[in-house]
């Protein structure tokens, strides 16, 4: 899952299992994926590092934040970046 002493830093090792997630159909999509504070305790990490992983994901187009609602997946890995622009 995540190595404390990985090449990689902890949210990038999240945020690619977060990735994998959406990609097999885990979290679908219009899902609600989990909040900071659950990904914080379920990968024992503090809510910065979440947050960085969250971030990680909206900036990989994968994920939008909706203040109030949650974070929901707006695209699987492979739409990411198609070549007519469309998600």
């Amino acid at each position: 899952m995540v190595e404390l002493d990985g090449i990689e830093p902890l949210y990038q090792q999240i945020a690619d299992v977060l990735t994998k997630r959406i990609s097999d159909g885990t979290y679908p999509l219009r899902s609600r994926v989990p909040s900071v504070v659950a990904v914080a305790e379920e990968f024992k990490v503090g809510k910065s590092t979440a947050e960085a992983a969250m971030r990680l994901l909206r900036e990989r187009g994968l994920t939008r934040a909706t203040h109030g609602r949650g974070t929901f997946v707006i695209a699987k890995p492979s739409d990411v970046g198609r070549a007519d622009g469309q998600v």
